[in-house]
């Protein structure tokens, strides 16, 4: 029921036009007035005369039924979600895999409603709408690659306890020096410029990375260390660049480049690679030492060990 001042619906002005219409047609017509009040409503609204005495009735038992807005329709409803929001909705999908969180279809909406989607927006709707848009929901790969080592863990929280004891709020009780290790390829550099549409690209980009440059530096809290820069090319193009160093290079970069230029007493903190550490002359064997290796260090020791020992023994 319309009031006088209150905005039509489409519906209410369909239903005004078609009236116009049915007088216009019927005018004179003395069969169409001869008709039923239901009847003539019917023909006007081009409806069947059963659906017209339905909703006369409906409207009869419940006077408030025509203040309802009709919401059940046949066929798919409409998009409760915009289709604007498919990229955002698809970057945090993305980023939460990325990231190995998990992400429910509330944690979503949420997410959507700070972005601009419906605050009164259906979770059972977005699950529909995420189908429609290609995702879906099922088991996740399950990786322990991620998962640390009860060692690594142990050993981090060694170290941390180690340097929270030598310090004394932002003070330090000898001075702190970090060394490290990396590479750079001779011509790296980024393969898109900006350039004139009409002159084209002028700038010469040398084919291939080119030559690989191994690096070996420290630092303080006051900045590089001067002197401590060792910068030497590479022999080999394949594999990890710690397969061009070894312990005689870096003890040799340690004790002529670091040690004079560094304040006496430091405390020098680095990774455990491989070339940072060698075996004393005193150690134990290893699994690669020989076996008269073993046996020489077994009859040092004042262990008795027979000649015809296997290694594994």
């Amino acid at each position: 029921m319309a009031t006088q001042g209150s905005p039509l619906t489409p519906e209410f002005k369909r239903a005004i036009v078609l009236l116009k219409d049915y007088f216009d047609r019927t005018k004179g017509d003395l069969r169409e007035q001869d008709c039923s009040s239901a009847q003539r409503a019917a023909n006007a609204l081009g409806v069947g005369i059963a659906t017209g005495k339905r909703v006369m009735a409906d409207s009869t038992r419940n006077p408030d039924v025509l203040e309802r807005e009709v919401s059940l329709r046949r066929g798919r409803p409409p998009r409760a979600l915009s289709d604007s929001l498919q990229t955002i909705t698809r970057d945090s999908v993305r980023q939460a895999n990325r990231e190995g969180s998990h992400m429910t279809l509330e944690m979503l909406a949420e997410h959507l409603k700070e972005e601009g989607g419906d605050p009164n927006g259906s979770v059972r709707t977005l699950g529909r709408t995420l189908d429609r848009w290609g995702f879906t929901f099922g088991k996740g790969t399950r990786s322990q690659h991620l998962k640390e080592k009860d060692h690594v863990v142990a050993a981090r929280q060694r170290y941390l306890r180690a340097k929270r004891a030598h310090r004394r709020g932002d003070d330090v009780i000898r001075p702190e020096v970090y060394l490290d290790e990396s590479y750079v390829n001779k011509n790296q550099s980024n393969d898109c410029i900006w350039y004139s549409d009409e002159d084209g690209p002028w700038g010469q980009k040398p084919p291939g990375k080119g030559e690989r440059l191994l690096i070996i530096h420290a630092m303080t809290k006051s900045g590089w260390i001067l002197g401590a820069t060792l910068t030497f090319k590479s022999t080999r193009k394949t594999g990890d660049y710690h397969g061009q160093m070894h312990h005689d290079l870096f003890t040799t970069w340690f004790t002529e480049q670091l040690l004079p230029n560094i304040p006496e007493h430091s405390l020098i903190i680095m990774d455990n690679a491989s070339y940072h550490n060698a075996l004393s002359r005193h150690s134990a064997p290893t699994a690669t030492c020989t076996k008269d290796e073993i046996r020489s260090w077994l009859k040092k020791n004042g262990i008795p060990v027979r000649d015809d020992c296997l290694k594994a023994e």
